[in-house]
């Protein structure tokens, strides 16, 4: 009961997206699992931060990532805030937990020359499915959305007399992303060919299309030029943010239009930028 509550008040107070419930959900659902088999405990009410720690240490040694870890623990910091306000307990147990340091990864991202080739001298299909396949891939590598936002965007989200596109991001924030010229007039066209008139991205009935489809079709053009083990939409998020560094943008720039809150959140791309830079003084410098 206390799960559902908490549930909807994210849903219809924090307005949080239905990507962000469904994660909530699962580690709720995998916490309650936990507590149950291990400790016999029915009611989140009875938990103490031992139990709690018990949780962590099982997940560790179970192998899944401290980043991982690091968003269940988010989770039910969460709940007990709720519980707290609402004064169904009078402590909170999770004041007691300390996260566990995160690995650090470099995003991954496509090499230029790879993306050229994709964009360049990949064939899509000469249908409906190739022309919207090809400019989910172009929207991607030119503008660093993520996902939901790309799935979100309608035909009265862009300005095409400004040359911009506006994206509804976390949290419900709105940003404004410039669009180059050929991707604006390849929207247009598009739009006026297909006879768009609300979301840009569907299918061939006119519906729009879902996480899995997108990823599905980002996945398999990748594949024809990348060996990279993940392929999704976010390595292109990657890709562009990593590129338009290399070529000399102001990260506070890159900041804004990816959206990110902090700016520690995008000089993590600056790493790549750096190990570039040591391959190129490597191989240029006659004394290196």
């Amino acid at each position: 009961m206390h799960k559902n509550n908490f549930l909807q008040y994210l849903e219809f107070e924090k307005r949080y997206s239905q990507h962000t419930l469904i994660s909530y959900n699962t580690d709720l659902t995998q916490f309650s699992s936990f507590i149950l088999l291990e400790f016999e405990i029915k009611d989140i009410q009875e938990v103490s931060h031992s139990i709690i720690r018990s949780w962590i240490s099982s997940l560790l040694e179970s192998g899944i990532s401290s980043r991982s870890v690091n968003r269940k623990i988010t989770t039910l910091k969460s709940i007990f805030k709720y519980l707290m306000q609402e004064d169904v307990i009078s402590e909170n147990p999770t004041q007691k937990i300390i996260s566990p340091k995160n690995v650090k990864k470099l995003p991954v991202f496509v090499e230029k020359l790879k993306m050229d080739q994709l964009l360049g001298e990949i064939e899509f299909p000469d249908t409906f499915e190739g022309e919207r396949d090809k400019l989910i891939i172009d929207v991607f590598y030119m503008t660093g959305m993520r996902l939901s936002e790309l799935l979100s965007v309608q035909l009265s989200d862009i300005d095409f007399i400004n040359s911009t596109i506006k994206v509804l991001g976390k949290r419900n924030k709105e940003r404004i992303i410039p669009l180059p010229s050929f991707l604006l007039e390849k929207l247009k066209n598009y739009s006026k060919i297909n006879n768009i008139n609300n979301y840009i991205f569907v299918n061939f009935e006119g519906n729009k299309l879902t996480s899995k489809k997108v990823y599905n079709i980002v996945n398999k053009y990748l594949s024809m030029v990348s060996s990279l083990e993940k392929k999704s939409p976010h390595v292109l998020r990657h890709t562009f943010a990593t590129h338009m560094l290399n070529n000399g943008a102001d990260i506070n720039a890159i900041k804004e239009i990816l959206g990110h809150a902090n700016l520690s959140a995008t000089q993590v791309y600056t790493h790549n930028t750096i190990d570039r830079l040591k391959t190129i003084y490597k191989q240029a410098h006659p004394r290196a």
